[in-house]
């Protein structure tokens, strides 16, 4: 037998033997309540002995993910995916596109033909490349083109692969992974096309002399006003909030509009944890022209419940909700009006909204410790915000992707 032929029948072998190492695993749609739950209970597995995973409340995954319930699903469409090996579950995956991503120019980092993936969890790098190839599979179907993720489902949810930062928990609305992740992902062919920061910062310490006289001259200015939100109107203070949002983030990457009924949906959901001294609306001569949005990091009170409210999560996350003691605030949106944003204004009524919710923090809540993001890695003026109060780069997410 020549040599070549020996190779050949080496690799044949290597391959028949790679097959039926893998040949159980079998890959099925989400289909049903059972399928459903699965899909939702996988990460109890996959991060059992992950001390920094956050276990998301179940109901609230349940809600995400349910059509009906989730107004995402009103211009989306998703197909989730489970891996079994040998029955038992492995892995999980969805594969999903959204219209309005879709009806988006190309330069803002969507447009015509991008789906995405989202959700991955995945015992080993095997699983992960099929599941990956699962989703591109029905992505193809769909008419899709090309793939950005993870994104899970929304790019207003929980965007991008955590590629540093996997020492400490994650804070409210942000995501988790394993490290290995990053390897497996890269490996199925993705590329990085967008970064995401997070920021974080003592808020018991003062700002820096140069901060302190900008915010204090601003004070001073009769133009500008700071003010609380009023919850008492809480549909016209969102709605004033929405439309400074979509002007602000209107050119940013990877924007998408959010819609009156998403707008609704999310406002219900948080509102419990909005607090009228920690989201500020900027006022110049008398028009709302900026706003920051901050919360009190729930996954502090849910960490403990394991993602049960019943029988006794709900009693003792309504009784953490009536004044909560945190240790960090997060601030997951703040914007300022596109024909400001050039301006000294603009970082002058950022500094002064930081201000007065840091001094709110430490003495209505307890707070020691403040997070910013996700910031887009080129977005020239918030980075440049964030480093001005002395903050530094705690988490990394990696968007990538990859043509189909």
């Amino acid at each position: 037998m020549t040599i070549r032929k020996q190779a050949a029948n080496c690799c044949h072998l290597l391959v028949k033997a790679a097959a039926v190492a893998h040949s159980d695993l079998v890959i099925t749609p989400v289909s049903g309540k059972g399928d459903l739950k699965a899909f939702i209970d996988l990460p109890w597995s996959i991060y059992a002995t992950d001390p920094n995973w956050v276990p998301p409340l179940k109901a609230e995954m349940y809600e995400l993910l349910t059509p009906g319930k989730n107004p995402f699903f009103e211009h989306a469409k998703a197909q989730y995916f489970l891996a079994r090996r040998n029955g038992r579950v492995v892995g999980r995956i969805s594969a999903h596109y959204d219209e309005l991503a879709l009806s988006m120019p190309p330069e803002q980092g969507m447009g015509s033909g991008t789906g995405n993936f989202g959700l991955l969890e995945a015992e080993d790098d095997a699983i992960g490349a099929a599941l990956i190839g699962q989703a591109e599979q029905w992505l193809r179907q769909q008419g899709m083109t090309r793939v950005v993720g993870p994104i899970s489902l929304s790019i207003w949810e929980e965007p991008g692969l955590l590629i540093a930062g996997h020492d400490h928990p994650p804070t409210v609305m942000m995501g988790h992974n394993s490290p290995a992740y990053q390897a497996m992902v890269e490996g199925a062919g993705y590329q990085p096309v967008k970064t995401l920061n997070c920021f974080e910062l003592d808020i018991t310490q003062n700002f820096p002399p140069l901060i302190q006289r900008i915010v204090a001259s601003g004070q001073k200015n009769e133009r500008i006003r700071i003010r609380k939100v009023d919850k008492s109107k809480f549909d016209a203070e969102a709605a004033i909030i929405l439309n400074i949002l979509n002007d602000a983030w209107g050119r940013n990457w990877g924007f998408v509009p959010i819609t009156d009924a998403e707008i609704a949906h999310t406002g219900k959901k948080l509102k419990p944890i909005v607090f009228e001294d920690l989201i500020m609306i900027a006022e110049l001569d008398g028009e709302p022209v900026a706003f920051m949005m901050t919360l009190p990091d729930l996954n502090e009170a849910i960490k403990p419940l394991n993602g049960a409210l019943f029988p006794f999560g709900w009693a003792k996350l309504l009784w953490w909700l009536r004044k909560p003691e945190v240790r960090t605030m997060r601030v997951p949106l703040m914007g300022v009006l596109q024909r400001l944003q050039s301006s000294r204004l603009a970082s002058q009524l950022a500094f002064m909204m930081i201000e007065a919710i840091r001094l709110e923090a430490i003495a209505h809540y307890g707070a020691t410790r403040g997070e910013i993001g996700w910031v887009l890695d080129d977005n020239q003026g918030m980075n440049a915000i964030a480093q001005a109060i002395n903050s530094k780069v705690n988490k990394v997410y990696q968007l990538y992707e990859k043509p189909l």
